[in-house]
């Protein structure tokens, strides 16, 4: 008689989220194996319906606590492309500054916070407060950092208030810009140098799994895309954003309230180890000596290894950052009014990397600047079913390990893709009527 496993994790921790494992395997044949998603689906897209264009990235940026910059963004750059809202160089740089920031934190948190935990063989963060104080200490000056930027230049940490569509209500000061400068070089920098030493002395935990699948993220001509770009696939190359529907291609599946999506394969991944398979090459070489250090390599297949690629990604968002406060500074800062004066009315799509992955907005605006359809697809939504496919391969791989360390396995397994699953689950089909 072959293995029997009965493996159910009721409300995975160290997630942003609701979703379970389920396992079963009977006399060693593998009946399931998957993260069911049982959170209840939002509607965001309905309630954009009717709403001026002022009020869109307001209200997507809610979809999220963690990335709320990342969904205004990719909402202002759908906005302006319907609209044809035209914005200025200074405009751009500050949006990109906002990435780095809300990119970085979001990564230390994941890497040091939820993903350390299970490395160090402990159920929390707060077990590590006694025993490795100067981590924790670490990776919350990163977090507190990492939001200042936000502060800095959009007026608050969390659900930005001066950006909007068109560019900014309010500019910040030569003097805060000078002092984020400093703080990124004299604090920030060493504290990244810091946490990529500690990851080092964790590389022999990460578990040693490999499957072939698809990496999807953006990819820019001129910098590690972040803020713009094409739609790359390690399968079939670059599209423009105008193809993210044939890029995503979601469905619904019965065990899951959020969607998943396919393009090339049963399956693809996006997040920090997409754009580290895609863009390795336009990261700075101080980021590239610490992926070696690492032990990352470009073709890593090895899901595990997503959390030392935003390790790896944040130096380089911090190096990058710097490198932008250096222009505005140098250029000096110029009083903008935002341009919020349409000059059509039609669809647009915003595509942006944010720090769980490729996310897309696209809005379709009627002559009175009303939205009157939207869809949103997020990075984890994308993520699920190769998710799933890496489940099923895994369990096999350690059926004689036990149920415990297989269900642990499996958790660890999730948390490196970082989900956030409340993003994830939307209304499966929005139909909007008069």
């Amino acid at each position: 008689m072959g293995t029997n496993l009965d493996i159910k994790v009721h409300h995975l921790t160290r997630v942003e989220g609701h979703g379970d494992i389920v396992v079963n395997m009977r006399d060693g044949v593998l009946e399931k194996a998957r993260l069911e998603i049982v959170e209840a689906p939002r509607y965001f897209e309905a309630m954009l319906k009717g709403r001026n264009f002022h009020e869109a990235a307001i209200i997507t940026s809610r979809i999220c606590g963690i990335c709320s910059l990342g969904h205004q963004m990719t909402s202002f750059k759908a906005t302006e492309q319907a609209l044809g809202l035209e914005v200025s160089e200074q405009t751009v740089l500050l949006r990109k500054l906002l990435v780095h920031g809300a990119t970085i934190q979001s990564n230390v948190l994941h890497a040091l916070f939820l993903a350390a935990p299970d490395f160090l063989k402990v159920g929390s963060v707060f077990p590590l407060v006694g025993t490795h104080p100067e981590v924790v200490k670490a990776a919350l000056r990163m977090k507190r950092l990492a939001n200042d930027i936000g502060e800095v230049v959009s007026g608050r940490a969390v659900h930005p208030i001066s950006c909007v569509p068109g560019g900014f209500t309010q500019l910040p000061s030569a003097k805060s810009l000078a002092v984020l400068r400093e703080r990124l070089e004299k604090q920030m920098l060493p504290d990244l140098v810091f946490a990529a030493d500690v990851v080092a002395t964790l590389a022999g935990e990460i578990p040693d799994f490999t499957r072939e699948t698809e990496f999807i993220s953006l990819r820019s001509d001129d910098d590690y895309a972040l803020y713009d770009g094409d739609i790359c696939s390690t399968d079939t190359g670059r599209v423009p954003d105008s193809e993210y529907r044939r890029m995503s291609n979601e469905f619904i599946v019965p065990h899951s309230t959020s969607k998943h999506c396919k393009v090339n394969r049963s399956s693809y991944m996006v997040g920090a180890l997409a754009r580290w398979n895609n863009n390795h090459d336009r990261l700075c070489p101080e980021a590239l000596g610490v992926a070696a250090k690492l032990g990352l390599k470009p073709g890593c297949h090895n899901p595990f290894m997503n959390t030392v690629a935003q390790v790896v990604e944040s130096v380089h968002c911090c190096l990058d950052a710097m490198a932008i406060l250096d222009r505005l500074l140098a250029a000096g800062i110029r009083d903008e009014v935002p341009n919020q004066d349409p000059t059509r009315h039609g669809t647009g799509i915003g595509a942006t990397e944010v720090p769980r992955g490729i996310l897309y907005h696209e809005y379709t605006y009627d002559r009175q600047g009303r939205i009157t359809a939207a869809n949103c697809i997020i990075p984890t939504g994308q993520n699920l079913a190769n998710i799933d496919d890496d489940m099923v391969k895994l369990v096999p791989e350690v059926v004689d390990r036990g149920e415990a360390a297989i269900a642990h396995l499996l958790e660890m397994l999730v948390r490196a893709y970082d989900p956030c699953i409340s993003c994830s689950v939307h209304m499966l089909d929005v139909k909007f009527t008069r």
